[in-house]
């Protein structure tokens, strides 16, 4: 059921739908010059990450470390990705009230 929760959403309830579809419908509506930087911001943020995985791990193991993490942990991953989800909205719509 998980798969069709959008299909089912009140489409005027600001508070429904989940986390993945509240970024994209506030996502969709800003200026395409906020999303691109907003989108550079997550971009910079994974360059850093995957550089201090790499100093550790070396660079040649991190998709395959990622790979193996997302298996072995994917409902903790689930979690993580909403609350990422969260976040990236809440940055949209803290700069587009600025």
């Amino acid at each position: 059921m998980a798969k069709f929760e959008a299909l089912l959403e009140d489409e005027d309830n600001i508070f429904g739908g989940t986390p993945k579809s509240k970024y994209w419908d506030f996502h969709n509506q800003v200026s395409k010059d906020l999303a691109e930087d907003e989108f550079d911001n997550i971009v910079e943020k994974i360059a850093v990450m995957e550089a201090i995985l790499a100093e550790s791990n070396g660079i040649e193991n991190i998709d395959n470390m990622i790979r193996t993490y997302v298996l072995e942990n994917s409902a903790e991953v689930e979690h993580m990705k909403k609350n990422v989800y969260m976040e990236l909205a809440s940055s949209l719509l803290e700069r587009v009230n600025d």
